[in-house]
Parts: C-alpha cells; sequence; structure tokens
C-alpha cells in the first residue's frame, strides 16, 4: 500500500497492480508467484491462506522503513482508491484455471462491481482466456490485452484485439513496432507500453500517440507530459 500511496502523492492518474489468489481464494495484490523473493516467508502464494499471508513482512526487503508493510487484498486497494484514480487489474496466468466457474476472473469482476468501480478499473492479463472471460462475465468492463509472442502466433494487433474482445493493447516498449503502431492508429485501438522510466523515451512515446505509459517514475513522467502539452498548444 506504501507504493500506491505515494504514487497518488506524486500524482499518477492510474496505479496497476498484480492479483494472485490465496488458499482460500481471496484476491490479493502481489507480483511474484512465490513470496520469497519480496517478503521474509517462502513458497506460493495459492499455499497461504489470507490471514497466513498478513504475518509475512512485505516491506523490509525494499527498506527498513517499510518495516512491517503487509500484503494487501484486493477489496483493501479498491476501498483506499482516491476519486480521482483510475485502477489497472493485472490477473496473472498462473491464477487461471480451464474452469470460468469461482475463478479469479469472477472473483475480481465481483468485487469491482461490489465497490462501484467498473467505471475506474481496467482489466488486463498475458493469458488471453482470461481476457476473453472478463467480456463474458461483464460485458461493459474495460479490458487490456498484454500481448505474449506464444499465443499471438504471428498475428497484427487489431486482429488480437478483436479475436479477444478486448479494448487496449499492452506491450513493453522494446516490442512495439513501427507495423504494430499503424495497424494500432489505423483501427482506432488505444495501446499502453510499460515500462518507460527515462525523459527521453518518454517524450518519444507521447509524441507517437501512445494512449499511456506504464513508469516507476509517475512524477517525472507527469512533468514531461505538462511540458510536452504546452509546448504542443504553444503556450
Amino acid at each position: 500500500m506504501a507504493a500506491f500511496r505515494l504514487a497518488h502523492e506524486m500524482q499518477a492518474d492510474m496505479i496497476e497492480l498484480d492479483v494472485l489468489l490465496t488458499k482460500d481464494g481471496r484476491p490479493v495484490v502481489f507480483h511474484d508467484e512465490d513470496v520469497r523473493r519480496l517478503t521474509d516467508g517462502s513458497g506460493p502464494v495459492s499455499g497461504f491462506t489470507f490471514e497466513e499471508l498478513k504475518q509475512l513482512d512485505a516491506g523490509t526487503r525494499f527498506s527498513k522503513k517499510f518495516s512491517g508493510e503487509k500484503i494487501p487484498s484486493l477489496e483493501e486497494v479498491l476501498d483506499w482508491l482516491p476519486n480521482e484514480m483510475l485502477l489497472n487489474i493485472e490477473i496473472k496466468p498462473e491464477t487461471v484455471t480451464e474452469n470460468r466457474s469461482n475463478g479469479i476472473e469472477e472473483k475480481v469482476i465481483e468485487l469491482v462491481e461490489q465497490k462501484k468501480l467498473r467505471h475506474k478499473v481496467l482489466l488486463s492479463s498475458f493469458n488471453y482466456v482470461a481476457v476473453k472471460r472478463f467480456k463474458q462475465i461483464q460485458s461493459d468492463i474495460k479490458t487490456g490485452l498484454l500481448y505474449e509472442k506464444n499465443q499471438s502466433k504471428g498475428n497484427m494487433p487489431s486482429d488480437l484485439i478483436e479475436e479477444n474482445g478486448a479494448d487496449f493493447f499492452h506491450c513493453s516498449s522494446r516490442e512495439m513496432k513501427s507495423s504494430w503502431q499503424k495497424d494500432l492508429q489505423k483501427n482506432n485501438i488505444p495501446y499502453l507500453l510499460y515500462t518507460i522510466n527515462r525523459n527521453w523515451a518518454m517524450k518519444r512515446w507521447i509524441k507517437h500517440g501512445a494512449s499511456g505509459l506504464f513508469s516507476d517514475k509517475p512524477d517525472l513522467l507527469r512533468n514531461v507530459y505538462n511540458k510536452y502539452q504546452d509546448h504542443s498548444t504553444g503556450y
């Protein structure tokens, strides 16, 4: 939660988070499938109940000043989300099962609907099955397809978007090709790029028309974007 609060202080428009399921079926916000690298515990997130995860220290590995930071549930983040912020929820591929019923997609959308936050949320995943399911469960929710080479089979972004019913195309800045840009622009498909932390790269992609940039430096990105806007409007 400390990272999200800081992003808000830095005036980020949106925060992005990863969701996994606990042993007792709670959607929690954590990046890695295993807790070993980022906490004082070890083992897969799916091997812990939510209460067991809450006993872990998820902050000390980053800095002593974050000692005692806990792994939050998705519900906790949704309850905290400021009115002016948007939220990109990424469903981790390893949580997607063959059965849609009571799966992570349904659990996440149920929480979003319960909190009345559909208008502020973008659901995304590297798993194309999950991307399709989002719309099957709630047709009005916005979705993003995170490019994954093996599932894409050489198809163009617009074809992937149509096939999987997504609204946005997401990929890394290294993956983005000029042919993809033309394809996306021709078909009026918004795209978001990750992870852009350098000033020159931010300027480049803003100029090229990216709809959004994921960055570890939202304060720098805000500054670059504002300067670009001032320059482009002649002020």
